[in-house]
């Protein structure tokens, strides 16, 4: 399940981990902050209570995107420049 609201500066999107009952243990929540210039992800440490939060650049973002599709290996990007 997740949750999409659209705020001043940025969309929050938020996904709800489910599982079927004693199937195994639920994770915490997701958080995924959307910006004009970067995306950030943030989950809470459920053994301290601390948020871990991970800021992304919309390039490494675009690079996550297509990492998720190719076969091992290195590759590099030619980033479209933006204006």
């Amino acid at each position: 399940m997740f949750t999409i609201e659209h705020e001043f500066d940025a969309t929050v999107i938020t996904l709800i981990d489910e599982a079927e009952p004693a199937t195994r243990p639920l994770n915490e929540d997701v958080t995924i902050l959307a910006f004009d210039d970067r995306v950030i992800i943030e989950q809470s440490d459920p053994t301290d209570e601390q948020i871990a939060r991970i800021v992304l650049s919309l390039e490494q973002l675009e690079e996550l995107r297509a990492a998720l599709n190719l076969p091992e290996g290195n590759y590099r990007m030619e980033h479209l420049k933006r204006r």
